[in-house]
């Protein structure tokens, strides 16, 4: 067997929580020791080995999944890496998946997104397992047992009895409510969006309904240029599971919530005694049925107020009504037709060699930066042409080169970088390193750096 985890979703529906540049499926939720993504891996290992798992992603978030996979204390193979071009949906980034998995032979697949959460990952592995019969001659959807009426799932109709599961008798669409209601009452299950096939069966699935898919891939000699050929978005459900003839559902209690929107988190999250969903360092004054976020060290006050949502950030707010949440995804297309930068990058910034946060700024003066660089890890060999930098070492050591000239600045000393001067940051150490940056000049944007060497090829 082995695994396709998708990992391209931009999560807009979690706004400001989840940003394009770090969507939801890298963010450790409510203090969890492990992102959505980490979750989702660990499950796969306990079905494959490490080098039985694909990632398909996009190249914003290959270090990202990089280093996720190295937190957890696994060496990450590269070229299990799938890089999207560009998104088209899920169908063709699991097709680019079995594209690359066939080259070593056919076999059964198993198909994760990595943005669900799932909690009873060992009994699930168990009906992944119990269920490959079933890949001989049909694809399976892993659908669940709903609670009760929801409109933000598609539903799936269970048909007749087909080993551990049910033939498919028709795949529905996010209902109205009143329809939910109906199909609970009727025994469907909720479409999860996690799949398992053998490749040569969907291989020909494809190939039967959605040839252009088949035919970009077949006529194409790497996934640049398949993508090329590929006109419309276009999702597996849509193609493939709605049209397929061969479509069993295996039904799954396994504790699993999508996590589209905030309204989720109340399914999951532990709740205090008034329904409330927050930090203990906020303060909730005759107020119940709220989600409640701050950022570590920011105070959130509500008093008086029932079923809101309220997310703060150091550079957005978020104020909702509960069951209104889905809508967060219109203030992202506001802000998306405006060009503005805070749909795509979160205060904090993940890079390959550690990460940033953007402490002050004052645009065409000043910048300030916390940055810190994991063990081993270093910067891109770089010049900036309208700032200055000046570095305080706050904890570790760090190994600075400055045109050719190699220098250890250690915690409480610092160092000045002029305009136009080659320079790189470098942490040799065991423990992280984490520098305060003032940027000083007339142009302080990311774009003004041109990298002489980068071992991340950037």
């Amino acid at each position: 067997m082995k695994v396709i985890i998708l990992a391209g979703g931009s999560g807009s529906r979690l706004w400001p929580l989840s940003r394009d540049r770090y969507p939801k499926q890298f963010i450790k939720l409510q203090g969890d020791s492990s992102s959505l993504f980490q979750d989702t891996f660990k499950r796969s290992l306990l079905l494959v080995n490490l080098d039985e798992i694909y990632v398909v992603t996009n190249e914003k978030y290959k270090f990202l999944v990089m280093g996720a996979v190295e937190e957890l204390g696994y060496k990450c193979n590269e070229s299990n890496i799938i890089i999207e071009p560009e998104s088209k949906n899920t169908l063709p980034a699991i097709y680019a998946g079995v594209n690359e998995i066939v080259k070593k032979g056919n076999d059964n697949v198993i198909v994760f997104p990595s943005d669900h959460m799932i909690l009873k990952s060992q009994e699930f592995v168990k009906i992944i397992k119990n269920s490959e019969d079933l890949t001989k001659d049909s694809i399976i959807t892993f659908g669940i047992k709903p609670d009760g009426p929801n409109t933000g799932y598609g539903y799936i109709a269970p048909g007749s009895e087909k080993l551990n599961g049910y033939e498919v008798k028709a795949f529905k669409e996010k209902p109205e409510y009143e329809v939910a209601v109906t199909y609970v009452e009727e025994g469907y299950y909720w479409n999860a969006g996690i799949f398992m096939f053998n490749t040569e069966f969907f291989i020909n699935e494809v190939k039967l309904y959605a040839k252009n898919i088949y035919n970009a891939f077949k006529t194409s000699n790497n996934i640049k240029e398949a993508f090329s050929k590929i006109d419309e978005k276009i999702s597996i459900d849509y193609a493939i599971m709605e049209k397929s003839k061969n479509v069993t559902v295996a039904p799954v209690d396994i504790g699993w919530n999508d996590l589209g929107s905030f309204d989720s988190f109340y399914d999951i999250f532990k709740k205090d005694e008034n329904n409330n969903i927050c930090d203990s360092n906020n303060i909730l004054i005759d107020s119940k049925n709220n989600y409640v976020y701050s950022e570590k060290g920011k105070l959130v006050s509500i008093v008086g107020v029932d079923n809101l949502i309220v997310v703060d950030n150091r550079d957005a707010l978020l104020i909702c009504k509960k069951e209104q949440s889905q809508r967060v995804k219109e203030v992202v297309e506001i802000l998306k037709s405006k060009d503005d930068s805070r749909i795509e990058y979160p205060v904090e910034d993940y890079r390959p060699w550690g990460n940033y946060k953007v402490l002050e700024e004052e645009q065409n003066s000043y910048k300030i930066k916390r940055i810190k660089v994991s063990q081993g890890k270093k910067l891109s060999y770089q010049m900036h042409h309208h700032r200055s930098e000046h570095w305080i070492v706050v904890k570790g050591i760090a190994r600075v080169t400055i045109d050719d000239v190699e220098k250890l600045v250690p915690a409480g000393e610092s160092i000045f970088i002029k305009p136009r001067q080659k320079h790189r940051l470098e942490n040799p150490g065991k423990v992280p390193l984490e520098i305060i940056e003032v940027q000083m000049g007339e142009y302080l944007e990311e774009d003004d750096i041109i990298r002489f060497d980068d071992e991340y090829g950037r």
